[in-house]
């Protein structure tokens, strides 16, 4: 069964791959008798893309069955869900506006969120005793449903700023957008350099002591540069870290955030060699005729709906489970602070966007703000803070 879902979970990455160029094909711009053509691609890639919703369902389903509990309990089955759900709310609001320029860019958000998590230990493993409660998915599928819906607000701002910033000129504007593209090839980095050092079956074994001052053992599987506290090398014959950080921080994970950098550092480096312009000048001409009022109204529409989703799931139910599982509502953990953050942030954008009207770039903006918070919550309080939810 395990060998059958992993393979739905393949089948639906690539359906959704095969998507994407479908979309691309159906908002070129050609004229006249060949609108029908169009239409047709646009068809063509939503019902590929459902086809593969189906099968990441599938997949969802038989681990379920597996492993006797909602498969969102560490971080490769949390991420791996989350990016179903944003296939999802792309497909709920695709039927709703019926722009296939958004499944052009949902689509590898999506899919380079899949890949992210499949560099994770993907082994089913019994529940640790505070996630055995049915709160476990009605808290965690819930936030993932909201963030899910407010990412495909962020996917209708980086359209809406593709095509509204003027790429002739070097300005704040310029600079911010393409900051973005370097933060989504950072991604692709992550995945090719835990992909390379997997095939070759790299393994460093290193001991440390934690925050309790107990003696521990890391097991690295990317050389590393970042080691933890008063670490000593199990191998003498091993690479020996550069840098010693704190026990608070998990030395393990935010090695592998440098190499992610380290590597998208030089992915863009070489595109900007060989394209020699930006990423956001590159893809410009894809985005030059969509509507900028649909796209502003997807992006804000995605944060009406997903904001009380988000509320519901990231801060009730888990305050709730909270109560349940540690007797009290509400602690500092990172997790906590980083989903209070969030909720404030997305709070902040619709009184801006209903009060001050906020509208267009300066909502497009914000956007990206907050799909930028909703991240770093996922890598770099899940990968480099060590607090309750450190379970990944």
């Amino acid at each position: 069964m395990a060998e059958l879902s992993g393979n739905l979970l393949y089948a639906s990455f690539f359906l959704y791959l095969m998507a994407t160029f479908l979309f691309g094909g159906s908002i070129q711009d050609k004229k006249g008798a060949e609108e029908k053509k169009q239409n047709k691609w646009a068809k063509l890639g939503i019902t590929i893309t459902i086809i593969g919703f189906i099968a990441q369902i599938g997949y969802f389903i038989m681990r379920w069955v597996a492993a006797g509990h909602a498969p969102v309990s560490n971080l490769f089955e949390f991420t791996t869900f989350f990016g179903m759900m944003l296939v999802g709310a792309f497909i709920w609001i695709y039927f709703i506006y019926k722009t296939p320029a958004l499944g052009l860019f949902a689509l590898p958000v999506a899919i380079v969120i899949i890949a992210y998590a499949s560099m994770f230990p993907r082994e089913i493993s019994p529940l640790i005793p505070a996630l055995q409660s049915d709160w476990l998915h009605i808290h965690v599928t819930t936030a993932a449903l909201g963030q899910a819906v407010l990412a495909i607000s962020f996917v209708a701002a980086i359209i809406y700023l593709v095509k509204a910033v003027d790429q002739t000129r070097s300005n704040k504007r310029t600079f911010w957008l393409e900051v973005v593209m370097f933060a989504l090839i950072c991604t692709i980095g992550f995945v090719i350099v835990s992909s390379t050092f997997a095939m070759t079956g790299y393994k460093e074994s290193i001991t440390w002591v934690d925050k309790k001052g107990a003696e521990a053992e890391l097991e690295y599987h990317i050389p590393s540069l970042i080691g933890p506290n008063e670490w000593a090398l199990v191998d003498e014959n091993q690479m020996k870290p550069l840098i010693e950080v704190p026990a608070i921080i998990n030395a393990k994970k935010l090695n592998t955030v440098v190499w992610s950098v380290g590597a998208g550092v030089i992915l863009y480096g070489l595109f900007r060699l060989i394209v020699r312009k930006r990423v956001a000048a590159f893809i410009q001409p894809i985005v030059k005729n969509v509507n900028l009022d649909l796209i502003d109204e997807i992006s804000y529409r995605s944060v009406l709906i997903g904001f009380p989703i988000f509320t519901l799931g990231a801060l009730i139910f888990a305050m709730i489970w909270a109560q349940i599982a540690w007797t009290r509502f509400w602690g500092w953990d990172p997790k906590e602070v980083w989903a209070l953050i969030t909720w404030l942030f997305y709070a902040a954008f619709l009184h801006l966007r209903l009060s001050r009207g906020w509208q267009g770039e300066r909502s497009a903006w914000l956007a990206l703000i907050g799909f930028g918070i909703i991240m770093f919550n996922l890598i770099a309080v899940n990968l480099v803070l060590a607090g309750l939810h450190s379970y990944a």
